[in-house]
Protein backbone atom coordinates (compact mmCIF):
# COMPACT_ATOMS: atom_id res chain seq x y z
CA UNK A 1 0.00 0.00 0.00
CA UNK A 2 1.12 3.55 -0.73
CA UNK A 3 2.43 5.33 2.33
CA UNK A 4 2.52 9.08 2.94
CA UNK A 5 4.85 11.07 5.13
CA UNK A 6 3.35 12.59 8.28
CA UNK A 7 4.44 16.22 8.14
CA UNK A 8 8.23 16.54 8.26
CA UNK A 9 8.58 13.46 10.48
CA UNK A 10 9.97 10.06 9.56
CA UNK A 11 6.58 8.46 10.23
CA UNK A 12 4.81 6.97 7.21
CA UNK A 13 1.03 6.44 7.27
CA UNK A 14 -1.44 4.80 4.87
CA UNK A 15 -3.66 7.04 2.70
CA UNK A 16 -6.76 6.03 4.67
CA UNK A 17 -7.23 5.96 8.45
CA UNK A 18 -9.82 4.11 10.54
CA UNK A 19 -11.92 6.61 12.46
CA UNK A 20 -13.18 5.17 15.74
CA UNK A 21 -15.64 7.79 16.90
CA UNK A 22 -18.60 5.36 16.66
CA UNK A 23 -16.86 2.60 18.62
CA UNK A 24 -18.74 1.92 21.83
CA UNK A 25 -22.26 2.99 20.83
CA UNK A 26 -23.43 2.52 17.24
CA UNK A 27 -20.60 0.01 16.74
CA UNK A 28 -20.17 -2.47 19.60
CA UNK A 29 -16.85 -3.92 20.74
CA UNK A 30 -16.94 -7.22 18.77
CA UNK A 31 -17.69 -5.37 15.52
CA UNK A 32 -15.08 -2.72 16.36
CA UNK A 33 -12.46 -5.45 16.79
CA UNK A 34 -13.52 -7.07 13.49
CA UNK A 35 -13.00 -3.73 11.74
CA UNK A 36 -9.63 -3.23 13.38
CA UNK A 37 -8.58 -6.76 12.34
CA UNK A 38 -9.76 -6.24 8.75
CA UNK A 39 -7.94 -2.92 8.43
CA UNK A 40 -4.73 -4.24 9.99
CA UNK A 41 -4.71 -7.25 7.64
CA UNK A 42 -4.92 -4.85 4.66
CA UNK A 43 -2.14 -2.58 5.86
CA UNK A 44 -4.37 0.16 7.29
CA UNK A 45 -2.61 0.51 10.64
CA UNK A 46 -3.57 4.15 11.33
CA UNK A 47 -6.36 4.63 13.92
CA UNK A 48 -7.96 7.91 14.99
CA UNK A 49 -9.85 8.40 18.25
CA UNK A 50 -10.34 11.09 20.94
CA UNK A 51 -10.84 11.48 24.66
CA UNK A 52 -14.50 12.49 24.17
CA UNK A 53 -15.48 9.57 21.89
CA UNK A 54 -17.85 7.73 21.41
CA UNK A 55 -20.15 10.03 19.44
CA UNK A 56 -22.67 11.36 20.31
CA UNK A 57 -20.75 12.47 23.40
CA UNK A 58 -22.19 11.57 26.80
CA UNK A 59 -20.74 10.75 30.22
CA UNK A 60 -21.73 7.07 30.09
CA UNK A 61 -19.64 6.30 27.00
CA UNK A 62 -16.84 8.89 27.28
CA UNK A 63 -13.49 7.24 26.55
CA UNK A 64 -15.03 3.95 25.44
CA UNK A 65 -13.60 4.29 21.93
CA UNK A 66 -10.09 4.54 23.36
CA UNK A 67 -10.73 1.63 25.72
CA UNK A 68 -11.97 -0.61 22.88
CA UNK A 69 -8.84 0.20 20.85
CA UNK A 70 -6.66 -0.39 23.91
CA UNK A 71 -8.13 -3.81 24.51
CA UNK A 72 -7.68 -4.73 20.82
CA UNK A 73 -4.05 -3.56 20.73
CA UNK A 74 -3.29 -5.43 23.93
CA UNK A 75 -4.97 -8.67 22.88
CA UNK A 76 -3.33 -8.65 19.42
CA UNK A 77 0.05 -7.46 20.78
CA UNK A 78 0.50 -5.00 17.89
CA UNK A 79 1.34 -1.72 19.63
CA UNK A 80 4.60 -1.20 17.73
CA UNK A 81 2.86 -1.96 14.43
CA UNK A 82 0.00 0.54 14.68
CA UNK A 83 -0.13 4.34 14.63
CA UNK A 84 -2.59 5.76 17.13
CA UNK A 85 -3.93 9.31 17.01
CA UNK A 86 -6.05 10.81 19.78
CA UNK A 87 -7.27 14.28 20.77
CA UNK A 88 -7.76 16.57 23.75
CA UNK A 89 -10.77 18.86 23.49
CA UNK A 90 -10.70 22.64 23.58
CA UNK A 91 -13.03 24.98 25.42
CA UNK A 92 -16.45 23.38 25.88
CA UNK A 93 -19.33 22.80 28.24
CA UNK A 94 -18.56 19.07 28.51
CA UNK A 95 -17.78 19.53 32.19
CA UNK A 96 -18.03 15.81 32.94
CA UNK A 97 -14.64 15.44 31.26
CA UNK A 98 -12.97 17.64 33.90
CA UNK A 99 -14.82 16.91 37.13
CA UNK A 100 -17.27 19.74 36.68
CA UNK A 101 -14.92 22.36 35.22
CA UNK A 102 -15.05 23.92 31.77
CA UNK A 103 -12.64 22.13 29.45
CA UNK A 104 -9.64 24.19 28.35
CA UNK A 105 -6.35 23.64 26.51
CA UNK A 106 -4.28 24.61 29.53
CA UNK A 107 -1.20 22.76 30.74
CA UNK A 108 -2.91 21.14 33.71
CA UNK A 109 -5.92 19.97 31.72
CA UNK A 110 -3.80 18.57 28.89
CA UNK A 111 -1.77 16.61 31.46
CA UNK A 112 -4.99 15.27 32.99
CA UNK A 113 -6.37 14.27 29.59
CA UNK A 114 -3.22 12.52 28.36
CA UNK A 115 -2.93 10.32 31.44
CA UNK A 116 -6.51 9.10 31.06
CA UNK A 117 -6.06 8.48 27.33
CA UNK A 118 -2.84 6.52 27.91
CA UNK A 119 -4.64 4.40 30.49
CA UNK A 120 -7.61 3.86 28.19
CA UNK A 121 -5.38 2.89 25.27
CA UNK A 122 -3.17 0.64 27.44
CA UNK A 123 -0.04 2.25 26.04
CA UNK A 124 2.89 4.35 27.20
CA UNK A 125 2.72 6.77 24.27
CA UNK A 126 0.41 8.19 21.59
CA UNK A 127 1.86 8.65 18.12
CA UNK A 128 -0.15 11.77 17.22
CA UNK A 129 -1.84 13.92 19.86
CA UNK A 130 -4.13 16.64 18.55
CA UNK A 131 -6.10 19.53 19.96
CA UNK A 132 -9.69 18.66 19.02
CA UNK A 133 -10.68 22.26 18.39
CA UNK A 134 -9.31 25.69 19.34
CA UNK A 135 -9.48 27.01 22.88
CA UNK A 136 -10.31 30.46 21.55
CA UNK A 137 -13.88 31.04 20.43
CA UNK A 138 -14.13 30.57 16.65
CA UNK A 139 -16.66 29.58 14.00
CA UNK A 140 -16.63 25.80 13.55
CA UNK A 141 -18.71 22.88 12.33
CA UNK A 142 -20.56 24.79 9.62
CA UNK A 143 -21.40 27.90 11.65
CA UNK A 144 -19.87 30.21 9.02
CA UNK A 145 -22.60 29.61 6.42
CA UNK A 146 -24.04 33.10 6.80
CA UNK A 147 -20.78 35.01 7.01
CA UNK A 148 -17.83 35.59 9.28
CA UNK A 149 -18.30 36.61 12.90
CA UNK A 150 -15.35 37.80 14.98
CA UNK A 151 -15.13 36.85 18.66
CA UNK A 152 -12.75 38.77 20.89
CA UNK A 153 -12.11 35.78 23.17
CA UNK A 154 -8.49 34.63 22.73
CA UNK A 155 -8.64 31.56 24.96
CA UNK A 156 -5.63 29.80 26.47
CA UNK A 157 -2.38 31.00 24.87
CA UNK A 158 -1.18 28.76 22.06
CA UNK A 159 2.27 28.98 23.65
CA UNK A 160 0.90 27.36 26.81
CA UNK A 161 -0.76 24.57 24.84
CA UNK A 162 2.36 23.88 22.77
CA UNK A 163 4.50 24.12 25.88
CA UNK A 164 2.48 21.36 27.51
CA UNK A 165 2.77 19.23 24.38
CA UNK A 166 6.52 19.89 24.36
CA UNK A 167 6.79 18.49 27.90
CA UNK A 168 4.84 15.40 26.83
CA UNK A 169 7.15 14.87 23.85
CA UNK A 170 10.19 15.11 26.10
CA UNK A 171 8.57 12.66 28.54
CA UNK A 172 7.99 10.22 25.68
CA UNK A 173 4.21 10.24 26.15
CA UNK A 174 3.49 11.62 22.67
CA UNK A 175 5.54 11.49 19.49
CA UNK A 176 3.98 14.28 17.42
CA UNK A 177 1.38 17.05 17.76
CA UNK A 178 -1.43 18.18 15.50
CA UNK A 179 -4.52 20.37 15.41
CA UNK A 180 -8.12 19.80 14.39
CA UNK A 181 -10.99 22.04 13.26
CA UNK A 182 -8.52 24.89 12.81
CA UNK A 183 -8.45 27.98 10.63
CA UNK A 184 -5.56 29.31 8.50
CA UNK A 185 -4.90 31.90 11.20
CA UNK A 186 -4.80 29.25 13.91
CA UNK A 187 -2.49 26.96 11.97
CA UNK A 188 -0.02 29.73 11.19
CA UNK A 189 -0.05 30.92 14.81
CA UNK A 190 0.86 27.39 15.91
CA UNK A 191 3.70 27.24 13.39
CA UNK A 192 4.94 30.72 14.26
CA UNK A 193 4.92 29.98 17.97
CA UNK A 194 6.71 26.67 17.49
CA UNK A 195 9.46 28.26 15.40
CA UNK A 196 9.88 31.24 17.70
CA UNK A 197 9.88 29.33 20.98
CA UNK A 198 11.45 26.01 19.94
CA UNK A 199 8.21 24.12 20.63
CA UNK A 200 6.74 21.11 18.80
CA UNK A 201 5.81 21.86 15.21
CA UNK A 202 2.34 20.59 14.36
CA UNK A 203 2.46 17.92 11.66
CA UNK A 204 -1.23 17.60 10.71
CA UNK A 205 -4.53 19.44 10.44
CA UNK A 206 -7.64 17.29 10.98
CA UNK A 207 -10.56 19.13 9.37
CA UNK A 208 -13.74 18.17 7.57
CA UNK A 209 -13.25 17.83 3.81
CA UNK A 210 -15.51 16.31 1.17
CA UNK A 211 -17.34 17.06 -2.07
CA UNK A 212 -19.86 19.23 -0.18
CA UNK A 213 -17.23 21.05 1.87
CA UNK A 214 -14.04 22.10 0.09
CA UNK A 215 -13.40 25.14 2.30
CA UNK A 216 -10.01 23.65 3.26
CA UNK A 217 -8.85 24.71 -0.19
CA UNK A 218 -9.32 28.38 0.73
CA UNK A 219 -6.03 29.05 2.51
CA UNK A 220 -5.36 25.84 4.40
CA UNK A 221 -4.43 23.74 1.37
CA UNK A 222 -1.60 26.12 0.50
CA UNK A 223 -0.36 26.03 4.09
CA UNK A 224 -0.56 22.23 4.13
CA UNK A 225 1.63 21.92 1.04
CA UNK A 226 4.08 24.75 1.72
CA UNK A 227 4.55 24.02 5.44
CA UNK A 228 4.26 20.20 5.23
CA UNK A 229 1.30 20.07 7.60
CA UNK A 230 -0.96 17.63 5.79
CA UNK A 231 -4.70 17.25 6.07
CA UNK A 232 -6.23 14.36 7.93
CA UNK A 233 -9.61 14.66 6.25
CA UNK A 234 -12.64 13.65 8.28
CA UNK A 235 -16.20 13.11 7.00
CA UNK A 236 -15.10 12.20 3.43
CA UNK A 237 -18.61 10.87 2.76
CA UNK A 238 -20.20 13.71 4.73
CA UNK A 239 -21.57 11.46 7.49
CA UNK A 240 -23.10 9.22 4.83
CA UNK A 241 -24.98 12.09 3.19
CA UNK A 242 -23.04 11.67 -0.09
CA UNK A 243 -24.46 8.15 -0.51
CA UNK A 244 -27.84 9.78 -1.11
CA UNK A 245 -29.57 7.88 1.69
CA UNK A 246 -30.71 11.05 3.46
CA UNK A 247 -32.10 12.88 0.41
CA UNK A 248 -35.37 14.76 0.94
CA UNK A 249 -35.12 14.23 4.68
CA UNK A 250 -35.07 10.41 4.62
CA UNK A 251 -33.74 8.66 7.75
CA UNK A 252 -33.08 4.97 6.96
CA UNK A 253 -33.62 2.63 9.89
CA UNK A 254 -30.41 1.90 11.77
CA UNK A 255 -28.53 4.79 10.17
CA UNK A 256 -26.67 7.34 12.26
CA UNK A 257 -29.17 9.97 11.14
CA UNK A 258 -32.09 7.89 12.40
CA UNK A 259 -30.41 6.88 15.66
CA UNK A 260 -28.76 10.14 16.68
CA UNK A 261 -29.72 12.93 14.26
CA UNK A 262 -26.77 15.37 14.27
CA UNK A 263 -26.85 15.86 10.48
CA UNK A 264 -27.39 19.60 10.64
CA UNK A 265 -24.06 20.41 9.01
CA UNK A 266 -25.24 18.66 5.85
CA UNK A 267 -28.85 19.84 5.83
CA UNK A 268 -28.10 23.22 4.33
CA UNK A 269 -29.75 25.11 1.43
CA UNK A 270 -28.67 23.63 -1.92
CA UNK A 271 -27.17 20.50 -0.40
CA UNK A 272 -29.65 18.04 -1.92
CA UNK A 273 -29.18 19.48 -5.41
CA UNK A 274 -25.39 19.19 -5.14
CA UNK A 275 -25.67 15.64 -3.76
CA UNK A 276 -27.83 14.53 -6.68
CA UNK A 277 -25.27 15.88 -9.15
CA UNK A 278 -22.45 13.99 -7.42
CA UNK A 279 -24.57 10.82 -7.34
CA UNK A 280 -24.98 11.16 -11.11
CA UNK A 281 -21.22 11.54 -11.54
CA UNK A 282 -20.58 8.37 -9.53
CA UNK A 283 -23.02 6.51 -11.75
CA UNK A 284 -21.40 7.97 -14.86
CA UNK A 285 -18.02 6.58 -13.79
CA UNK A 286 -19.53 3.24 -12.73
CA UNK A 287 -18.63 3.68 -9.06
CA UNK A 288 -20.72 3.55 -5.91
CA UNK A 289 -21.30 7.01 -4.42
CA UNK A 290 -19.23 6.16 -1.33
CA UNK A 291 -16.29 4.88 -3.39
CA UNK A 292 -16.43 7.97 -5.60
CA UNK A 293 -16.53 10.36 -2.63
CA UNK A 294 -13.67 8.57 -0.87
CA UNK A 295 -11.49 8.46 -3.98
CA UNK A 296 -11.93 12.20 -4.53
CA UNK A 297 -10.63 13.04 -1.05
CA UNK A 298 -7.75 10.55 -1.08
CA UNK A 299 -6.55 11.90 -4.45
CA UNK A 300 -5.94 15.44 -3.14
CA UNK A 301 -2.23 16.35 -2.98
CA UNK A 302 -2.63 18.07 0.39
CA UNK A 303 -4.28 15.04 2.06
CA UNK A 304 -1.98 12.94 4.23
CA UNK A 305 -4.70 10.45 5.20
CA UNK A 306 -8.44 10.14 4.71
CA UNK A 307 -10.33 9.25 7.92
CA UNK A 308 -13.33 6.99 7.38
CA UNK A 309 -15.98 5.37 9.53
CA UNK A 310 -17.84 2.23 8.53
CA UNK A 311 -20.85 0.44 9.97
CA UNK A 312 -20.65 -3.17 8.83
CA UNK A 313 -18.66 -5.26 6.39
CA UNK A 314 -20.27 -3.92 3.20
CA UNK A 315 -19.39 -0.33 4.05
CA UNK A 316 -15.85 -1.34 4.95
CA UNK A 317 -15.48 -3.17 1.63
CA UNK A 318 -16.40 0.02 -0.24
CA UNK A 319 -13.73 1.93 1.65
CA UNK A 320 -11.10 -0.57 0.54
CA UNK A 321 -12.45 -0.48 -3.03
CA UNK A 322 -11.82 3.26 -3.17
CA UNK A 323 -8.07 2.61 -2.96
CA UNK A 324 -8.22 0.92 -6.36
CA UNK A 325 -9.75 3.94 -8.12
CA UNK A 326 -7.47 5.71 -10.58
CA UNK A 327 -8.64 9.32 -10.26
CA UNK A 328 -8.59 10.64 -13.82
CA UNK A 329 -8.52 14.08 -15.41
CA UNK A 330 -12.03 13.37 -16.68
CA UNK A 331 -13.25 12.80 -13.12
CA UNK A 332 -11.50 15.94 -11.94
CA UNK A 333 -13.08 18.04 -14.67
CA UNK A 334 -16.54 16.62 -13.98
CA UNK A 335 -16.30 17.24 -10.24
CA UNK A 336 -15.05 20.79 -10.71
CA UNK A 337 -17.90 21.58 -13.09
CA UNK A 338 -20.36 20.63 -10.34
CA UNK A 339 -18.29 22.54 -7.78
CA UNK A 340 -18.34 25.65 -9.95
CA UNK A 341 -22.12 25.59 -9.75
CA UNK A 342 -22.69 24.67 -6.09
CA UNK A 343 -19.38 25.52 -4.36
CA UNK A 344 -19.39 24.26 -0.73
CA UNK A 345 -23.02 24.20 0.44
CA UNK A 346 -22.07 22.48 3.71
CA UNK A 347 -18.95 24.24 5.08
Amino acid sequence: MELRRLGRTDLQVPPICLGAMMFGDQIDEPESHRQLDACFERGVNFIDTAEMYTIPPKPETQGESERIIGRWVSSRRVREKVIIASKVIGRSGFTYLRNGAETRLTRNQIFTAIERSLQNLQTDYIDLYQTHWPDRRAQMFGSSLYGYVHYDEPGAPIEETLGALDELVKQGKIRHAGVSNETPYGVMRHLQSADKNDLPRIVTIQNAYNLLNRTFENGLAEIALEEHVGLLAYSPIAQGVLTGKYLQGAKPKGSRGELFGRLGRYEKPGADDAIEHYLNLAKQFDLSPAVFAMAFVTSRPFVTSNIFGANGESQLDQIFQSLNVDWTEEMEKAVNEVFARFQSPCP
